[in-house]
């Protein structure tokens, strides 16, 4: 008892000053303060010099006519629209390119990821080569070689290659027919919606049956058929429409029916490609951090190797490849920001179409800076929730 009340008299003889807690405190305040002061004043200057050239400040301008097309949009756009209306357009064409994207590039990556680990000295080297070949090369060298390569080596419209008919392959794109929009093809969607849904709710199901009494399901098969099977149900019942807007040659370029444009090709292959090669790493080491006693015991239970791989070997290595998969997501999509080289209209390229034309470069990458911002956010909330969901629990 005297020592406790010796070290409370000595607790309360020194200065608040030196109190750890208080100067943690202060601490955090003066940097919380310098901050603020060195944002204050950044704020305050930009705007005196904004306003000793006359230049407007304020997003007024967003609700102004933007009078410019965009080349391809997801929505439908026209130069009447407003310069608020032209940003949607531009974010709805990088996130097109960035959900395709990362979906192929997922795809690539674990393909060549495991190729990396084969058996087969031949398949094992061309991975290699791939991976180390295509990472250590900037994309946007890439980008250009790729756009290069569609625009040169096809041949223009008129003489364009057709394969199938209806199908057209030129420098201007890939052409070919579009379903004449029907009410039936809109059911068809929710039919295949509907289809995703059951999936997921049927791999669940088959995943606690497996871990219960140890038999497999073919929830692949099962799920590609309720995908493909319920919207061609739809499509029978709704009197098989098969109208079709075909392109055809008017011109100097097709016209009708739906168009991949050089552009978002050469952007989309760059992307994926060299995304695909960091995902590869990401899913090798993942692999190899499982220990190998695993498929061992997988294949003498009587699993293939297929079997070993997908239902024990990637479901414990998704643990340790989740946490950088996410920043190759967030890289891929923000490295979409170099379409603006190539002539994709994404959202870099159209704010800076209309920074060009009214003259507010500050508002305009301050739309840019959030817009991105806001997006790489989001896949980042989404994939940690992802990988708390399938975090063992004793490590949480």
């Amino acid at each position: 008892m005297p020592e406790l009340d010796r070290s409370a008299a000595h607790a309360a003889s020194v200065p608040w000053w030196n109190d750890r807690r208080v100067r943690a405190v202060l601490y955090q305040i003066a940097v919380v303060g310098g901050v603020v002061a060195i944002a204050a004043y950044l704020i305050s200057n930009t705007l005196a010099n904004l306003e000793s050239r006359n230049i407007a400040t304020g997003f007024g301008f967003l609700g102004r006519e933007a009078g410019f097309g965009v080349s391809e949009s997801v929505i439908p756009y026209s130069p009447t629209d407003t310069y608020l209306y032209v940003l949607v357009v531009g974010l709805a064409n990088t996130l097109k390119v960035s959900v395709v994207g990362i979906v192929l590039a997922s795809i690539i990556g674990t393909v060549f990821g495991v190729a990396r680990l084969s058996r087969n000295w031949l398949v094992a080297k061309f991975a290699t080569i791939y991976v180390e070949g295509l990472r250590n090369i900037p994309v946007l060298l890439q980008l250009f070689f790729w756009y290069a390569l569609i625009t040169e080596a096809l041949p223009g419209p008129r003489q364009a290659l057709n394969p199938v008919p209806g199908v057209f392959l030129s420098a201007r794109g890939l052409r070919f027919p579009e379903p004449v929009w029907q009410s039936t093809h809109l059911l068809m969607l929710v039919a295949a919606l509907v289809g995703i849904a059951a999936t997921w709710a049927l791999a669940r199901w088959a995943r606690l049956r497996r871990e219960r009494t140890g038999q497999l399901f073919p929830t692949v098969k099962a799920g590609l058929a309720l995908i493909l099977g319920l919207p061609a149900l739809v499509w029978l019942l709704g009197g098989a429409p098969t109208a079709l807007n075909i392109p055809e040659l008017k011109g100097f370029n097709f016209q009708g029916g739906l168009n991949v444009t050089p552009e978002f090709t050469a952007l989309l292959i760059g992307l994926v490609l060299y995304t695909g090669t960091f995902i590869a790493e990401i899913v090798r080491g993942g692999i190899l951090a499982v220990s190998h006693g695993q498929t061992e015991a997988g294949l003498a239970l009587g699993f293939s190797r297929g079997q070993v791989m997908r239902l024990i070997i990637l479901p414990q290595a998704l643990r340790v490849i989740i946490p950088p998969l996410t920043s190759q997501y967030l890289n891929l999509t923000k490295n979409s920001s170099l379409a603006v080289a190539i002539g994709f209209p994404d959202l870099v390229s159209v704010a800076n179409t209309a920074i060009n034309q009214t003259g507010q470069a500050v508002e305009g990458i301050a739309v840019i800076m959030a817009v991105y911002l806001t997006v790489s956010l989001s896949i980042s909330t989404f994939m940690n929730w992802y990988n708390r969901r399938i975090a063992l629990q004793g490590a949480r």
